[in-house]
């Protein structure tokens, strides 16, 4: 018997290391498969089409929007970002774990909306820490850090609701605590359930 794919929601402030930190779970698990969501914004250097993002305009963006395409779709840092609903259906009838790596307000819209899904929000160790690593990137100006670093305010109060909290502070340690989450939800007694043949009416 075939389970539901399981819907991992990972949130964090920008420069966290939530996306470093996805792509290593995704090399631990090469069975997740990681949501790729649609943005206005432009491609930073090494980002690829239909890997990354989907990058679309602000009018397809919105073209989307009124048709209901999308399952969450926020603004951040003046950009527009959401994922489709079409994704996340196709995921959870395949039985396809999917990674979905979305911002505060994404999250908390799939929460309102009640979709089943496994909430993990990234801590930097601190915001020494974070603003050290957002001037690392080099790729935005001083003005962009300091509204990221603002921003990161008000996104770390929103952790409260989430399911698990992990902090990046140590890299290994951060991405052995997602892979003991992973393998946990995996073991949940509704998801197992799922699998068992008939002779294991335990649910009744």
């Amino acid at each position: 018997m075939q389970r539901k794919g399981i819907l991992y929601v990972i949130s964090a402030p920008s420069g966290a290391g939530k996306s470093t930190l996805c792509r290593e779970l995704l090399d631990i698990f090469p069975e997740l498969r990681h949501s790729v969501s649609f943005t206005t914004r432009k491609p930073r250097v090494g980002e690829v089409e239909g890997k990354d993002y989907f990058f679309v305009s602000r009018e397809e963006f919105m073209q989307m929007v009124a048709e209901g395409g999308f399952a969450e779709w926020a603004e951040v840092h003046g950009n527009f970002y959401g994922t489709a609903i079409k994704t996340l259906r196709e995921c959870c009838e395949s039985g396809v774990d999917l990674i979905l790596d979305i911002d505060c307000q994404g999250a908390a819209q799939l929460k309102e909306k009640q979709v089943d899904g496994v909430n993990i929000f990234i801590l930097p160790p601190s915001f020494r820490e974070l603003r050290h690593r957002l001037e690392g990137r080099n790729t935005d100006s001083p003005e962009v850090i300091a509204r990221r670093i603002e921003n990161a305010v008000a996104e770390i109060r929103e952790s409260r609701w989430y399911d698990y909290i992990v902090v990046n502070d140590v890299f290994s340690r951060a991405v052995e605590d997602l892979k003991s989450i992973v393998e946990a939800e995996r073991c949940r007694v509704s998801v197992v359930l799922q699998t068992l043949p008939p002779e294991f009416r335990i649910n009744e």
